[in-house]
């Protein structure tokens, strides 16, 4: 309880509109964020559209990680994929937060989730077909398919819109 405590200390509660941007391409990260309530999600753009790269439900924590640690902007955009109530802390708080033996902790296991899970999507999509990685959505984030727009999903599957619509007719 001391430990979450010391973290609201150093994070700012914000509100997001659906589609308002937390952070924009080719700008450097100053924040990371928690969801309270909401979505959001990370693109990058490609040949005039937007690729997702990740998408976060309520209880995640996000950030352009690249960007926030090195300090340079990056390709990456964050976006409220609905009403979003977040709690955002700074970089100079998260660098606060850090320097305590409990935040060193906190973000070595944030890190290596983040790692895993990255390495899992990674995999997945070198290793197991659209329809498969769909189906794995449907069992692993069932909530993601419900809340997300089908633009976003297909995307973060890294499949076009009409092959989801194809894919879903299939399954069911």
């Amino acid at each position: 309880m001391e430990v979450w405590e010391r973290f609201l200390s150093l994070c700012e509660h914000v509100e997001y509109k659906k589609n308002e941007v937390l952070k924009r391409s080719n700008e450097v990260a100053k924040e990371g964020y928690f969801i309270l309530e909401g979505s959001c999600g990370m693109f990058a753009w490609k040949n005039n559209h937007s690729v997702c790269t990740d998408l976060f439900l309520e209880n995640s924590f996000f950030a352009d990680d690249s960007s926030l640690l090195s300090g340079k902007p990056s390709p990456l955009e964050i976006v409220a994929l609905e009403k979003s109530k977040c709690l955002r802390m700074s970089k100079a708080h998260m660098d606060e937060l850090k320097a305590t033996p409990i935040g060193q902790k906190l973000f070595l296991i944030g890190e290596e989730n983040s790692n895993a899970d990255k390495r899992d999507q990674q995999i997945e999509i070198m290793t197991l077909s659209a329809e498969e990685r769909y189906q794995n959505l449907m069992l692993t984030q069932p909530e993601l398919l419900r809340r997300v727009h089908q633009k976003h999903i297909a995307s973060y599957l890294g499949i076009t819109t009409q092959s989801l619509s194809r894919i879903r007719k299939k399954i069911q």
